[in-house]
């Protein structure tokens, strides 16, 4: 068939030869002879033949050649021939020699390199002008080999039809049925799986030459090291001269197909000791790894970088110098401080200490160490603030840095949270402290002498003295500029605290008030009455009175739809402010609920039969009760939530820290020298840096005191250096 075809492209040849040798007669002879009408209509309609031809033979060629004309390894196909025709000057002789180059294809086909427009070179003719090679093609040529890749494919499609029915032959016996099973697995490896196709690149002549296509996959390992920017001059192993038979060994491998090469890796593998396959990870897998957040844009990695969790996306930030920019985004770790519920940005705060560290990266990390040494602790001791000499500390406020602490004694004290000194204490009532509130500055007491004091914490000056009550005043509760006292005198007052004038006074309760809360537009408050009034203060209107209880209230908390109530007959009851029903009545403590906490629907509740309880009072359900091989000794004195932990003070001296979600137990963040000897812990107040616990004992084994721990040691060193 090769034959046929090349004696079709010689008869092609000499025609157009013995064309142009005419036409170049006639242009010699000065005098072509004149074309008749019929002529030159039949010239015109060859040229509209040739030119529907020569658009038809594009068509194909850009067929065949982008196309990918797909032919068997073992095939051989005559691509386009290149014209070139340099004129020979060679005397007198005013001939031509036509060069016809053809392009074998030995190896297997190459469809994942595309050819683009082939490169010609350039023919020139008498007058020195530059002619395309692509033009000098005769129909007889292409019409040639448009035949051929016909017939090519035809004799491919038999092949492979023959190659069919030539298995199904062979599965009649069992060793042909065996040698089909090995060719299979030479050709699609041990899974089934078919081998890819393993192209290699097209030889040729310089027409053909990769530099002038367009660049193709690297197909060898040593390809991929310069396509990735590696030295083709990798180091090799020098544990002595090569072995002998190692080129033919090479070159017996680059004989074999696909396949073959597969098969014979993966006996060389095995055959491989631990070393020999480290030292080949070694070598192959820094050529595969990519660096995908680098080659995506900006937007795209930070997007993905999302995902990741704070503590993966430092260790990212370690990689390289891109991806350290990209890990230090601003708005990227906002959106981790979002998660955590942390709103307040460190830059609105402080100074910040370096430009290029993102500030809402700062206040995560600051956060997060918070977090740390709250749950695990420090070494560090707590700082001691001794004053009020022996008598006990009732109550005691924490906002900022400055502490305020209420005795027995008749007086308050102002501390530093910072320094620890006592920066003032606050003379003036003529009985005992029993109650407090606190915002910024300015400090209220209620005393055992029926009066409330105002005071600004920054000067020590009493500003307003409230007279009213005509008894002990034993609670109350401030919002906004208004403060709600309860006494024992049955009533209760709302004052303004501006101004220091009483405002209203509402009365109803049959016994001592005990407890208040005021939420800015309800004031609910319990009394030695078993009953929980909630009141209109500006009708001065009892609106509902919550009975149920037998015992004493001495607890209450209010969201402004529940009202949660404890009292000494161990209960706790949920009640609808609006409606005034029970809702949940909360059972499981054996003794007085002495403080609560509600949040979001979750209550913790402190009792003196030594638990702490933990409800969800949408449900009434008991989530966990703290209790266990570390639970408190004695009762429980104080409760305070905290960056989603509980802390409980107790009469045994102890401070204890549980996780909320869990119930755990997670450690003793103050014991006592003296606890379970007489040591006291009465009070605790707590912010997200800080904890402030009031101590002291009852039969003079400790010292009265305030303990400060600080949580956020290191930004305190930093502020003060």
């Amino acid at each position: 068939m090769e034959g046929r075809h090349r004696e079709r492209r010689e008869e092609g040849d000499e025609e157009t030869i013995r064309e142009q040798e005419r036409e170049r007669g006639e242009q010699r002879d000065g005098s072509p002879k004149p074309k008749s009408g019929t002529k030159m209509e039949e010239e015109d309609e060859g040229k509209e033949t040739e030119l529907m031809k020569a658009s038809s033979r594009d068509k194909a060629r850009n067929q065949l050649i982008n196309g990918h004309t797909p032919i068997s390894a073992s095939s051989s196909l005559t691509c386009f021939p290149f014209i070139s025709s340099p004129h020979q000057g060679r005397g007198d002789e005013d001939e031509e020699e036509v060069r016809v180059a053809i392009l074998t294809v030995e190896d297997e086909s190459c469809p994942s390199e595309p050819f683009g427009t082939t490169q010609f070179e350039p023919t020139k003719d008498d007058n020195g002008q530059a002619e395309s090679g692509g033009e000098g093609k005769e129909d007889g040529e292409m019409e040639g080999e448009e035949e051929a890749a016909k017939e090519e494919n035809e004799e491919v499609e038999e092949a492979a039809n023959a190659e069919e029915r030539e298995e199904e032959e062979e599965l009649a016996s069992p060793e042909a049925h065996l040698q089909l099973k090995m060719k299979r697995k030479l050709d699609h490896g041990p899974d089934g799986r078919p081998f890819p196709s393993g192209k290699k690149h097209c030889k040729g002549n310089g027409y053909l030459s990769p530099s002038s296509l367009v660049q193709a996959t690297p197909t060898t390992f040593g390809d991929l090291r310069l396509a990735n920017g590696h030295s083709a001059q990798r180091r090799r192993v020098t544990s002595g001269p090569p072995p002998s038979g190692l080129q033919e060994w090479l070159h017996t491998f680059q004989m074999w197909s696909g396949p073959e090469r597969l098969l014979a890796l993966d006996e060389l593998i095995d055959r491989c000791e631990t070393s020999q396959v480290k030292h080949m990870m070694q070598v192959i897998e820094p050529q595969f790894q990519r660096d995908f957040i680098s080659l995506l844009p900006k937007e795209l990695a930070l997007y993905v970088l999302t995902f990741l969790a704070p503590r993966d996306l430092l260790q990212a930030a370690q990689t390289c110098r891109y991806w350290r920019i990209l890990a230090e985004d601003n708005l990227l770790w906002r959106e981790k401080c979002r998660e955590e519920g942390i709103s307040e940005c460190a830059s609105s705060r402080r100074r910040r200490s370096s430009a290029a560290v993102s500030e809402w990266k700062s206040t995560y990390i600051r956060q997060h160490r918070i977090e740390t040494n709250w749950r695990k602790g420090d070494t560090r001791e707590p700082m001691v603030l001794k004053g009020h000499d022996d008598h006990v500390i009732t109550c005691l406020q924490f906002s900022g840095d400055l502490i305020v602490s209420g005795s027995d004694d008749n007086t308050l004290k102002v501390w530093s949270a910072i320094t620890g000194k006592c920066l003032r204490t606050l003379t003036g009532h003529t009985g005992g402290v029993w109650c407090s509130q606190m915002a910024a500055s300015t400090v209220i007491s209620g005393s055992t002498d029926r009066t409330l004091r105002v005071w600004d914490a920054e000067s020590g000056e009493c500003v307003h003295t409230l007279y009213g009550h005509t008894s002990t005043v034993r609670c109350m509760h401030l919002n906004g500029n208004r403060v709600v006292s309860g006494s024992r005198d049955t009533t209760l007052r709302v004052w303004d605290v501006s101004t220091g004038r009483c405002e209203h006074v509402l009365t109803g309760h049959l016994a001592a008030v005990r407890c208040v809360q005021y939420d800015g537009r309800r004031v609910v408050s319990g009394g030695y009455d078993y009953m929980v009034k909630v009141w209109d203060p500006e009708t001065e209107v009892c609106l509902h009175t919550l009975q149920g209880h037998t015992n004493r209230v001495y607890s209450l908390q209010f969201d402004g739809v529940f009202v949660v109530s404890g009292s000494l007959d161990t209960s706790i009851k949920v009640w609808d402010a609006e409606t005034g029903g029970c809702v949940h009545t909360l059972t499981g403590h054996q003794s007085l609920t002495s403080g609560m906490e509600l949040r979001d629907n979750i209550l913790v509740s402190g009792n003196a039969d030594s638990t702490v309880r933990v409800w969800d009072i949408r449900t009434g359900q008991c989530l966990h009760t703290l209790q266990g091989p570390n639970k408190h000794q004695s009762a429980v004195t104080c409760l305070q939530f905290c960056r989603g932990l509980v802390l409980s003070s107790s009469d045994d001296g102890t401070v204890k820290l549980w996780d909320l979600r869990t119930g755990a137990w997670l450690r003793d963040v103050v014991a006592l020298q003296s606890r379970g000897s007489g040591g006291v812990v009465w009070r605790i107040r707590a912010s997200d840096t800080r904890l402030v616990c009031a101590a002291g004992s009852r039969n003079g084994t400790e010292e009265t005191k305030l303990l400060v721990l600080d949580f956020d040691l290191d930004e305190r060193k930093k502020e003060t250096d």
